[in-house]
């Protein structure tokens, strides 16, 4: 049952990734809003997956490759399909599906029912610490794609081309408050799920994870966002500036990501 969620929730990731890159072609909303329904299928049945498969018989939570990455993905559409429900900017799902389609693709590739986290790390707190970082990495990435949009929207504005391009794509401060709303909601969650991961590792690890590169990174990209909070809020940051640097952090945050998962020994390398 788990496996025949998992495959319609992929196939339905992608036929929204598809609808959703059909309407940026045609240059029409339609196929947009019929997307984000189908997302909605995909998120319902990635949800029951999930349900069934992280909460056994035994009572405690299993956390595999593929789970993780399937709630990643169930993560960043929550965030986004959330964000519908107030703006209706629903062609920024052209940027946020294919995220998500990547996260089940990667999900896909990954072994199923071994426990990802090591048998003397499983705990409520690691939990905690997992779910806060996931989500507040969500809410950037949809701070970020809305920061992409709002370059290209306001390029297409600035060269005076009112096309059918610039009249789909949502109006200017619309993403302008996505980004803000991102980067408002998303940096102290990021810090309560650090927060709990410092307390777990002061406890289990005792020394030597405050110089693990995957700590010393996540700080950098943490205070990163924190500055972009601190301009926004007291500066008063905000339009071509804040989408730009936003999108600039998010890709250094990639980059260091890959970095470190693939040059560097870490005490993070089941991640």
């Amino acid at each position: 049952m788990e496996i025949i969620l998992f495959k319609l929730a992929f196939a339905f990731c992608l036929l929204s990734t598809a609808g959703y890159l059909l309407s940026l072609l045609i240059k029409k909303v339609v196929p947009a809003k019929i997307s984000t329904w189908i997302l909605v299928i995909a998120f319902g049945f990635l949800t029951i997956n999930l349900f069934l498969v992280m909460v056994n018989p035994a009572g405690y939570i299993k956390i595999g490759s593929r789970e993780f990455f399937s709630f990643c993905a169930w993560v960043v559409a929550g965030v986004y399909l959330a964000f519908q429900m107030k703006t209706k900017t629903r062609i920024l799902g052209s940027f946020i599906s294919p995220i998500i389609l990547l996260l089940m693709i990667a999900a896909a590739g990954r072994e199923s029912g071994r426990s990802l986290v090591p048998e003397d790390m499983l705990g409520w707190l690691t939990l905690v610490h997992l779910v806060l970082v996931v989500a507040g990495e969500a809410l950037f990435i949809l701070a970020s794609c809305a920061g992409a949009m709002f370059i290209i929207q306001n390029s297409l504005l600035k060269h005076k081309k009112s096309s059918h391009m610039s009249r789909l794509l949502p109006a200017l401060h619309d993403l302008d408050r996505i980004n803000h709303l991102g980067l408002l909601w998303g940096f102290p969650v990021l810090t309560l799920g650090l927060f709990a991961g410092i307390v777990f590792a002061g406890y289990t690890w005792e020394s030597g994870w405050p110089g693990d590169p995957k700590v010393i990174w996540t700080s950098a990209a943490w205070a990163a966002y924190g500055f972009l909070l601190h301009q926004r809020l007291a500066i008063g940051w905000k339009g071509i500036r804040m989408a730009v640097i936003s999108c600039a952090v998010f890709i250094l945050l990639l980059l260091s990501y890959s970095g470190v998962r693939f040059c560097f020994s870490t005490l993070h390398d089941f991640v």
